[in-house]
């Protein structure tokens, strides 16, 4: 008597939206009230929290994208979602700073340098993408993004971090000022490569 053949279950295959790239994303997302809750938290404990919060937020956001390309699991919720987490981790930041005055006088520039330039370019880049147009990140983006998450850092430690190195919260302000004279550059960089597909639809 012929054996039966027998048949196994394929195993089932994970849904994009439930992959691991995507869930560091939302991972990202779900650590920005964590940040506002720890940055309030009494004494200097509330500080450091939040930077070692911020900065396992910003580690996820090189890992997300990379493991996105390598294991092939790009999703269209993943490219929805991974400039969303990256400007709400970035502004509330800033707002954070600002409003126990940790960037405060003249610097206040450099931050809204920062968050009107990231707000026009979601805008031209939304616009563009209507019309099928795609606008790469360059090189020199991306060293914006690292050198403000890099300010960011210095500045959540501030007080905290200046009783172990008295430059901390000075060296985040500096920083800040040059991500916002880069950030300045890469937005007009991005604006005259949209410039041409705006004047084309106007005439």
């Amino acid at each position: 008597m012929a054996d039966t053949p027998t048949t196994r279950p394929m195993p089932a295959r994970t849904p994009r939206a439930l992959s691991l790239p995507n869930l560091l994303t939302y991972g990202r997302i779900v650590a920005v009230p964590a940040l506002v809750l720890s940055y309030y938290l009494e004494s200097y404990v509330g500080r450091w929290l939040s930077l070692l919060i911020f900065i396992a937020a910003s580690v996820t956001d090189f890992f997300d994208g990379y493991l996105a390309r390598v294991w092939q699991q790009q999703s269209a919720m993943g490219r929805m979602l991974d400039p969303i987490a990256d400007k709400l981790l970035v502004a509330t930041s800033l707002l954070l700073l600002v409003s126990d005055n940790t960037i405060g006088g003249l610097s206040l520039l450099a931050a809204i340098v920062i968050l009107t330039r990231e707000i026009s370019v979601s805008g031209l880049r939304e616009f563009l993408a209507e019309l099928r147009v795609s606008v790469p990140v360059t090189r020199l983006a991306k060293w914006k993004t690292t050198m403000q998450m890099v300010a960011i850092g210095f500045l959540l430690a501030g007080p905290a971090g200046d009783r172990i190195f008295p430059y901390t919260t000075y060296v985040g302000l500096l920083l800040l000022w040059i991500s916002a004279l880069v950030t300045l550059y890469t937005g007009y960089d991005y604006f005259r490569a949209g410039i041409q597909h705006l004047l084309a639809e106007d005439g």
